[in-house]
């Protein structure tokens, strides 16, 4: 099992019991998973990013130390986040989306890995400087991530590549 963001805390425990300890050190409210009622309840939904927020610690850093405990190679989120994409403009395009975004994501590399685009957009959104955007990079067009910023009141655009079809970019802002 390849241990990512999204694995259920109790697989993980499942497949690697030894880091049962260095769960429950790392967010100690966790201490309960001993009783097996709740690990099989609370871990099945709780993820390892849920487990990060818990213990008040970065997610990848979770998942990197966990991922190093059972001998799996650390993800790198570098390589999806500020890629350069060549953005085309036209006319009908919104004012708001001149310039060059702060924040650029892969994506589609990021569904690849296991991980969530989610996660790491709203935690870059939170660094968002003002009058500036992110612009997610997929293959695909995002529908859960668009229903996901307009329920945060996010201003969103969306648009296909005109040279490219197969490249989606959403602007959020």
């Amino acid at each position: 099992m390849e241990i990512t963001l999204q694995s259920k805390l109790f697989d993980v425990l499942e497949t690697y019991p030894e880091l049962e300890a260095q769960i429950i050190n790392i967010a100690p409210p966790f201490q309960n998973l001993k009783n097996p009622v709740l690990r099989r309840t609370v871990g099945k939904i709780a993820t390892l990013e849920k487990v990060a927020q818990v213990g008040g610690m970065d997610a990848g850093k979770l998942v990197n130390t966990l991922r190093r405990a059972v001998g799996q190679i650390e993800l790198t989120g570098e390589a999806a986040v500020n890629l350069t994409v060549e953005i085309p403009r036209v006319a009908d395009d919104p004012a708001w989306i001149a310039g060059e975004p702060q924040f650029t994501v892969n994506g589609t590399e990021l569904l690849q890995r296991g991980e969530v685009p989610l996660g790491h957009i709203n935690e870059l959104l939170g660094q968002l400087e003002t009058g500036r955007y992110l612009l997610l990079v997929t293959n695909f067009e995002p529908t859960p991530i668009l229903d996901a910023m307009q329920k945060q009141n996010r201003r969103i655009f969306h648009k296909i590549h005109p040279t490219d079809t197969q490249q989606h970019l959403t602007f959020i802002q």
